[in-house]
């Protein structure tokens, strides 16, 4: 049975709340993310391995098929 994996996240900064629609990578984690409402470089969370899965909808590709993601 495949599973379809979901590529849109919607990303929101803990600092200011600016939300924005973005395609998550396949190929690697997004560990940095500059905020357009306020400038911050959002990280990922201790213990997240990116900041789809801290701050987003939908969690990174790796986690969604719940296979290794960057090395954790």
């Amino acid at each position: 049975m495949a599973t379809e994996m979901i590529l849109q996240s919607t990303l929101t900064c803990p600092h200011c709340g600016h939300q924005v629609n973005e395609t998550m990578p396949t190929n690697a984690c997004q560990f940095f993310y500059d905020c357009a409402g306020c400038g911050q470089l959002l990280r990922p969370k201790p213990g997240d391995c990116c900041v789809f899965c801290s701050y987003g909808t939908v969690p990174c590709p790796p986690v969604q098929l719940q296979t290794s993601c960057c090395g954790h």
